[in-house]
């Protein structure tokens, strides 16, 4: 039995002043069943057990890790996971140099301005007259614009994109904290948000620090608020623009007769977002809602907007608005701030409604929004929705429903605390079926962690691991729909991804990526195959660690004889063998910058680096055992694609 002496103490109390006990209460004090991982009921040995934990958790095992595992216990890593307390202290130095990723929304706003914001500072200030805007490609005009933000002190978004896209190589390559950050990763992908909105890309680094990070194995409500409020979900489904109508203030926040929504372009009710909160963020396709539900829902969310930043963002309006009424006096005339977020009461419809049979009071304000996101975090359909995600994600991409059953339950009797309907599905047999099993396939970011894990690599310039993620389909933080990339092995896998797959591998092998060290002969313990063959064994398991790998070698070894293996996979795939120092990327508009050069992240190391890649390629030309094509071979085999 485990007991809550404290709250124990309180019931005894409680009872003692003839007052009534508190049901929550008393469940913290029943017996609970203790956890436990049925791994031995489906046949799997320990090793076994902690290498599928791994695969599920983590970015991938590194090498010894499963050992690791099975000798803290598999319960107690795991719990570990949950925790996700490690230092993490050599991450940390990694990321020490990235210093706008600190960077808060106002100083983001303020030091990233929009191509328009910054036109208009400067012609203001008279760096540039009107007539030369037409001029944009005159050499002149942009030197002094270029000038105009170093004076300022401000930079090119392409500054914060690649900071933000390196740390988050960096974290899946290197964080301690595996299982926050492949969570991290799962509710961004749930909670999509895209660079490609330039409304909101510069608050998308922000987005993911405070609001997805913090809260990836807390409680669903909370991150469902926190998502609903954050400046990068308010524009990238324009809720920050949603009005109603209002019968109490008019757009100075004085009183006036009843308007009609304002008609202005891109002002009135906007349902994108109470649309997707239902069919994408909570309920589900079949959740039970109408399309009726979604218009009453984004009635009850007019009003919620972002608080001013950056003299020249499209929310000057507000600023006007708010410097009306004074700061002093917003709270008792309705408004609301947290943070970036600001609710307007001025904007807010006023009128009843009917969201799923629940009436929501006009008068409730922002109240009436934070308990309708409430209602939808702790909706039923939202339990199954959220729990067969999760299911798809961690299980198989067609989980049992009974298992997903079990993890709703949960996810309702536990208020939708994350951890808790994480810890029911280790301790379901449907986890450690044999169905789930290897039953996964690895998107191309979960095979270049992977990949980079399991080899031990040292990474020196993270995004040069982007343009490989790219050009095997998942450029990440630009996909642009807000369903977030598809989690299912059909859309990752067709025959050009998998050349491409087999061309990574091979790459990174050979060391043919910059600034990507990997020392294959140091894998082994610094000892040397004794023939080709020797090699695809030792390293299958090195790499596959507790498979039975015979099925593999076997589809394997044919591949080692083949001396035209590389120039084939070339031909067929296009080249894409060949490292980019420099990609173009749009990150402004339809500005293309180049976002990769030689300075990234570089140090007299990295110089000695790119040194011994020219030696390692010399002498992969003359590797007696093909080492490291058998390597890359191993990576792009259809084996090590699954997880």
């Amino acid at each position: 039995m485990k007991i809550n002496l404290k709250k124990y103490l309180l019931l005894l109390l409680l009872a003692a002043m003839g007052l009534p006990l508190s049901s929550f209460l008393y469940e913290d004090i029943a017996v609970q069943k203790p956890v436990s991982m049925p791994y031995k009921a489906a046949g799997l040995t320990e090793k076994q057990a902690a290498a599928h934990l791994l695969g599920r958790f983590t970015y991938g095992a590194t090498p010894g890790q499963v050992d690791e595992v099975t000798k803290t216990g598999l319960l107690k890593w795991f719990k570990k996971q949950l925790e996700s307390r490690a230092g993490d202290d050599s991450l940390k130095q990694l990321l020490a140099g990235y210093d706008l990723l600190g960077y808060s929304n106002q100083k983001v706003s303020e030091t990233f301005p929009r191509g328009g914001q910054l036109v208009r500072m400067a012609i203001a200030e008279g760096v540039i007259n009107k007539d030369s805007v037409n001029k944009q490609n005159n050499k002149e005009y942009r030197s002094k614009l270029d000038s105009f933000m170093s004076a300022k002190g401000m930079k090119p978004e392409r500054e914060l994109f690649r900071q933000f896209i390196n740390q988050k190589i960096y974290r899946a390559a290197y964080t301690e904290n595996q299982l926050q950050e492949v969570l991290t990763d799962f509710w961004f992908n749930h909670f999509n948000v895209s660079i490609t909105k330039n409304d909101c890309a510069r608050f998308i680094p922000a987005y993911e620090r405070d609001v997805i990070r913090p809260n990836a194995l807390g409680k669903f409500e909370e991150l469902l608020l926190a998502t609903a409020k954050s400046p990068a979900m308010l524009l990238y489904l324009d809720n920050f623009s949603s009005s109603g109508v209002n019968s109490d203030m008019d757009n100075n926040g004085g009183p006036f007769k009843k308007r009609v929504a304002q008609k202005k372009k891109g002002q009135g009710l906007n349902e994108n977002y109470a649309r997707e909160v239902m069919e994408l963020h909570t309920l589900g396709v079949d959740g039970g809602y109408t399309q009726q539900d979604v218009t009453q829902a984004a009635g009850v969310l007019t009003g919620w907007t972002i608080y001013p930043m950056g003299e020249y963002g499209r929310t000057g309006a507000i600023q006007k608005l708010l410097d009306r009424v004074g700061e002093d006096k917003l709270a008792e005339r309705g408004f609301v701030r947290e943070g970036d977020f600001l609710f307007t009461p001025n904007r807010h419809d006023n009128s009843d409604k009917v969201v799923l049979g629940k009436t929501f009071k006009g008068s409730g304000g922002y109240q009436e929004g934070v308990e309708l996101l409430k209602m939808l975090a702790h909706h039923a359909s939202t339990a199954k929705f959220i729990s067969g995600k999760l299911a798809v994600r961690f299980v198989s991409d067609n989980p049992p429903a009974s298992l997903i059953n079990k993890m709703a339950t949960t996810f309702l009797n536990k208020n939708g605390d994350i951890k808790e309907v994480l810890i029911t599905m280790v301790s379901s047999p449907e986890f450690w079926s044999k169905e789930a099993l290897r039953e996964k396939t690895k998107s191309p970011f979960e095979l270049t962690m992977s990949a980079v894990r399991s080899l031990r690599a040292t990474i020196v310039q993270p995004y040069q691991l982007f343009t490989w993620l790219d050009k095997m389909g998942q450029k990440m933080y630009f996909y642009q729909a807000p369903t977030g990339f598809p989690d299912k092995g059909t859309y990752w896998i067709n025959t050009g991804s998998l050349l491409n797959r087999m061309n990574f591998g091979l790459a990174l092998a050979q060391q043919r990526i910059p600034g990507v060290k990997v020392n294959l002969i140091a894998l082994n313990e610094g000892h040397e195959p004794e023939s080709t063959q020797a090699a695809l064994a030792t390293y299958s398991a090195l790499l596959m660690p507790e498979r039975d790998l015979t099925e593999t070698i076997k589809r394997l070894t044919p591949l080692l004889n083949d001396p035209e293996l590389e120039k084939k996979i070339n031909a067929a795939a296009g080249k894409s063998d060949e490292p980019r120092e420099k990609r173009d990327m749009q990150m402004e508009g339809n500005a293309s910058q180049a976002m990769m050069d030689n300075n990234d992240m570089m140090t007299d190391t990295a110089e000695k680096e790119r040194a011994s890649v020219s030696r390692q390629l010399a002498l992969a030309k003359n590797d007696k055992y093909m080492l490291t094509q058998v390597v890359g071979i191993i990576i792009g085999s259809p084996e090590f694609q699954r997880r």
